[in-house]
C-alpha cells in the first residue's frame, strides 16, 4: 500500500507540502492540489489517520452524534442529513463518523468520551436547543464545531442556518394580506432554535398589523402528521371563532392538517388556507397535495456543503464572521391559499 511519502516522491513535492495539499489547505494553490489528489488517487493511497495527526495537527476525522430514538431509522431529514454529510465530507478527503448514543445516556458523558482519545478534529451539531449544552461544552474544551441551525439567543458559533424568522414573518405578513384574522401556527418542539426564531417572526407579523396572539391558535411539539391531525382537530373544537388559515412549520404536519380538514368537511381553501415550511424532502413533495400545498421552500440538501465548509473553514482558522451563513429560501403560492372566507 502507498505511503504519503510514496505520493510525495511521486508528486516531487516534501511530506509537509502533499499532506497539507491533500487535506485542502489554504497555502497550497489549487492546481497544486488536484495534482496531488490525482497522483494520491493513482496509487491508491489511504491516509494513516496518526500519521495525518501527526504531521499536520488534524485528523481529518469529524463526527456528528445523535440519541437514539424509535423512529431514527425512519427520520428523512436525518437521513438526508447524514448522507449530504458523508458526501461532502468524503469530497474533500474526511471521514464523518456517526456516533448513535444510547437512549438514556447523557450526552455530554459521550462527547466527553469521543474527545478523550484526541483523534477528532470537530462535531456537527443537529437540532440545536435554546443555550445548548453541547456547544457550551465543546467550546469550554477548545474542540471546533459547527451547527446546522442557530443556538438562540446570541448565536456566536459556526452555522448554517435559513432565515426562520423570516420565513414565518413573510408567510404571516401574506396572510394577512389575503384577509386572514384568525391565523393558526403548529410550530416545532419548544426551545429548538428554529422554533423560537419562527414564533418571533409569526408574532412580529401579527403585532405590525395590530393583531394579537391567541394562545388557543398557537401549538408546539413534534412534527409529523399524527400530530398535525390531532391538533388541527382540537383547535376546530375550540369556543369561539375558528381559524381560517393553518400554517404549519414542516409538511409533514400540513399532511395530518389536510387530512383533519377533509374528516371535519372543511375545503381547501374555500374554508380553511394551509401553507407550510417545506425542506423539500424527496419522498413528500408539497406539489403533488391536492390542492397543491403552498410553502416557503429551502431544500436541506442545499445545507450540506456550507456547513462542511464553515467546519473546514473553523479548522484552518477563518473569522468566525464568515462562517455565519444564512441560506436563500423562496416563497410559492399554489393552490392551498386564499382571501379569508366571510
Amino acid at each position: 500500500m502507498a505511503t504519503l511519502k510514496d505520493v510525495a516522491r511521486a508528486a516531487g513535492l516534501s511530506i509537509t507540502q502533499t499532506s497539507r495539499a491533500l487535506n485542502d489547505h489554504s497555502d497550497v494553490n489549487e492546481m497544486t492540489r488536484k495534482r496531488v489528489k490525482a497522483v494520491a488517487r493513482s496509487m491508491n493511497y489511504q491516509a494513516n489517520i496518526s500519521a495525518r495527526k501527526l504531521v499536520t495537527g488534524r485528523s481529518g476525522m469529524v463526527a456528528l452524534v445523535v440519541s437514539q430514538s424509535v423512529d431514527l431509522p425512519q427520520n428523512g431529514l436525518f437521513i438526508e442529513g447524514v448522507a449530504g454529510l458523508s458526501t461532502q465530507f468524503s469530497g474533500r478527503g474526511m471521514q464523518f463518523v456517526l456516533h448513535v448514543a444510547g437512549p438514556n445516556e447523557p450526552i455530554i458523558d459521550v462527547y466527553q468520551r469521543l474527545i478523550g482519545n484526541g483523534m477528532l478534529d470537530g462535531f456537527v451539531l443537529f437540532s440545536p436547543r435554546d443555550n445548548d449544552p453541547r456547544a457550551s461544552f465543546l467550546r469550554e474544551q477548545g474542540i471546533p464545531f459547527v451547527v446546522h441551525g442557530r443556538i438562540w439567543p446570541d448565536a456566536d458559533h459556526a452555522y448554517f442556518d435559513i432565515d426562520n424568522e423570516g420565513i414565518l414573518y413573510q408567510i404571516t405578513r401574506h396572510l394577512i394580506g389575503l384577509g386572514h384574522r384568525r391565523i393558526a401556527f403548529i410550530n416545532g418542539a419548544p426551545g429548538h432554535g428554529f422554533a423560537t426564531a419562527r414564533m418571533c417572526g409569526y408574532e412580529r407579523a401579527l403585532a405590525e398589523a395590530g393583531l394579537e396572539v391567541d394562545p388557543a391558535l398557537v401549538r408546539h411539539g413534534e412534527m409529523t402528521e399524527a400530530r398535525g391531525l390531532v391538533t388541527t382537530v382540537e383547535m376546530f373544537r375550540i369556543d369561539g371563532l375558528r381559524p381560517t388559515t393553518v400554517v404549519c412549520s414542516d409538511v409533514r404536519l400540513a399532511k395530518g392538517v389536510y387530512s383533519a380538514l377533509e374528516a371535519l368537511g372543511l375545503s381547501i381553501p374555500g374554508d380553511v388556507s394551509v401553507i407550510a415550511h417545506d425542506d423539500h424532502l424527496p419522498q413528500l413533495r408539497a406539489s403533488a397535495f391536492f390542492p397543491a400545498l403552498s410553502v416557503t421552500k429551502a431544500p436541506l440538501r442545499d445545507s450540506w456543503e456550507p456547513l462542511v465548509d464553515c467546519l473546514n473553514g473553523l479548522l484552518d482558522g477563518s473569522p468566525l464572521s464568515e462562517l455565519q451563513i444564512v441560506g436563500r429560501h423562496e416563497l410559492i403560492i399554489r393552490n392551498s391559499t386564499g382571501p379569508a372566507p366571510d
